[in-house]
């Protein structure tokens, strides 16, 4: 009797053996939903807002009226930019291109120049020339002041004239980027101006790769602040 019961007790082991596998392939793989277009609007309005209140409180204006008015200009600007880039990724995804700055640049250039004159004048008529050059600072990651401060470092020898020539290549670079879609892409239009940089300054008798290796050297744990 016992030995039947073994046995019984046996089988039914196996069995729940070779069944509990096969249970759990079938069993039905949860997945997190895809966000609806209305919760993507949502984040997207609480990104934009987020990031224009930073500017808003950075800038500190003292007069309400004023800085409803600038908050208003940038959110219209920031949706007009998400417009353009919706227009030019569709285009590319239509030409079986990839997404990503070297084939959206000429479309870029081209779609942006009137967003970027309409913008500028309306923050021109409500903000002095001092705050509209901190709003462009803040929409790029205050690049301008970091790499300049970079290239003065890494270059001590700078001249006078080497230092102008400097800034300005680096606040054409600022005028641009404000109008990229993304971080990743405002920092490829700044690389563009600091190639431009260092072939400048190696015209100029000085040797931007070794500068840089040599401070990279002295700084291992630094990132690469003014590119190749």
């Amino acid at each position: 009797m016992k030995k039947q019961v073994l046995a019984v007790i046996a089988l039914q082991l196996t069995f729940a053996a070779f069944t509990q596998p096969l249970r759990a392939q079938q069993a039905p793989v949860m997945s997190t939903p895809a966000a609806s277009d209305a919760e993507k609007e949502a984040f997207y309005a609480t990104t934009i807002e987020n990031r224009v209140g930073d500017i808003l409180k950075a800038l500190n204006l003292s007069d309400p009226a004023k800085t409803g008015l600038v908050h208003d200009i940038l959110v219209a600007h920031y949706h007009n930019l998400r417009v353009r880039d919706a227009a030019i990724d569709t285009r590319l995804k239509v030409d079986g291109k990839e997404i990503n700055y070297a084939n959206r640049a000429e479309q870029l250039a081209l779609q942006s120049k009137p967003l970027h004159e309409q913008f500028l004048a309306k923050l021109g008529a409500v903000l002095s020339p001092e705050d509209v050059e901190k709003v462009k600072d803040l929409m790029t990651y205050n690049k301008v002041k970091v790499t300049y401060a970079a290239y003065c470092n890494i270059i001590p020898d700078l001249t006078d004239a080497d230092k102008a020539k400097v800034l300005e290549l680096l606040k054409a670079a600022r005028e641009e980027a404000i109008d990229g879609g993304n971080a990743p892409e405002k920092s490829a239009i700044f690389q563009k101006y600091k190639d431009q940089i260092n072939a400048y300054l190696d015209a100029h008798g000085h040797d931007t790769a070794k500068a840089l290796k040599d401070w990279v050297t002295q700084h291992p744990n630094t990132n690469n602040p003014v590119g190749k």
